[in-house]
């Protein structure tokens, strides 16, 4: 199986790493960003790769691209990957690597919640409403809400965790105009994408998107988009409310480091069974084929 805990590309100027994506410049105005297999829990980089998941991610992401391009423009470039880079580096690139617009990114997370779980869970039975917003009384763990809602987060530094904000907040951060744009943007990806995983037996509780700025000021959706590191997938056939259902993601990780007594979830990371490895990274392919319809292709 094809894996990439991080990549070297000699090539091109190295611009970051973040806790999943390698990220290079291509020129002034283009960015290679290559999907690594690396996983972070609890914000901390787990020492071993999850088999071909930066594929999934990034076959998954494409995917939403090219579904969603109607809605908002987005970073993608269609520049080959394997064109920026050397011959000998080329293996590092397909099929986890895009070539995408070079935008300023708005320090915002654009997090849509259509089910009541995670940290907005926590939120609601502490103050009865998620960032400001209030909720109707008695709502249970995992229960739909009555529409979707817009909960932005401030972007925090890498390994750090993000803040929940209120849209007020939002608004004193990057203005009253940008701010109900992104909102009303995100709500309509959200509900467009959801409507569609619907039909393929998925519930999609929340997801989070991330945008930049050309530089004509022109908002362009970037980064992932509506994968299983970014959002909350659910079987619709298993759901029901009232518990945390299962997931597409990492659940199988968190189970794991869960029981561990002696960990107390900052770095470094312990080390990861083969089963627990393995349980994951058969998700996420699960993930991919059962919302795209197609299996990996590696």
């Amino acid at each position: 199986m094809n894996s990439l805990y991080e990549s070297n590309i000699k090539s091109l100027p190295l611009l970051g790493r973040g806790k999943v994506r390698d990220n290079y410049a291509v020129g002034d105005d283009k960015i290679l960003i290559v999907t690594t297999d690396r996983l972070s829990a609890f914000d901390v980089v787990m020492n071993e790769p999850i088999p071909s998941k930066g594929l999934v991610l990034n076959q998954m992401t494409n995917f939403w691209f090219e579904k969603l391009g109607d809605i908002v423009p987005n970073h993608v470039t269609g520049v080959a990957p394997e064109s920026v880079v050397q011959p000998d580096e080329a293996d590092q690139v397909r099929g986890r690597a895009i070539v995408a617009k070079r935008l300023k990114p708005i320090m915002v997370e654009a997090v849509v919640r259509g089910y009541i779980i995670g940290s907005g869970w926590k939120d609601y039975q502490a103050t009865g409403a998620i960032c400001g917003i209030a909720l109707p009384s008695g709502l249970r763990q995992a229960d739909r809400l009555p529409e979707p809602i817009f909960t932005p987060a401030a972007k925090a530094e890498q390994g750090e965790h993000d803040e929940n904000i209120s849209f007020a907040q939002t608004e004193a951060l990057i203005g009253k105009e940008l701010s109900a744009k992104i909102r009303d943007i995100s709500i309509r990806l959200y509900q467009t994408a959801a409507d569609y995983a619907a039909t393929r037996g998925i519930i999609i509780a929340d997801t989070k998107f991330e945008f930049g700025l050309d530089e004509n000021n022109v908002l362009h959706l970037m980064d992932e988009v509506l994968t299983a590191d970014s959002s909350r997938f659910w079987p619709a056939d298993s759901y029901a409310p009232g518990m945390s259902p299962p997931s597409f993601d990492k659940q199988f990780v968190r189970d794991y480091l869960e029981t561990l007594k002696d960990w107390n979830k900052t770095a470094p990371a312990p080390a990861l069974p083969a089963d627990v490895i393995e349980k994951t990274a058969a998700k996420y392919r699960e993930a991919l084929q059962r919302l795209t319809g197609k299996e990996l292709e590696i």
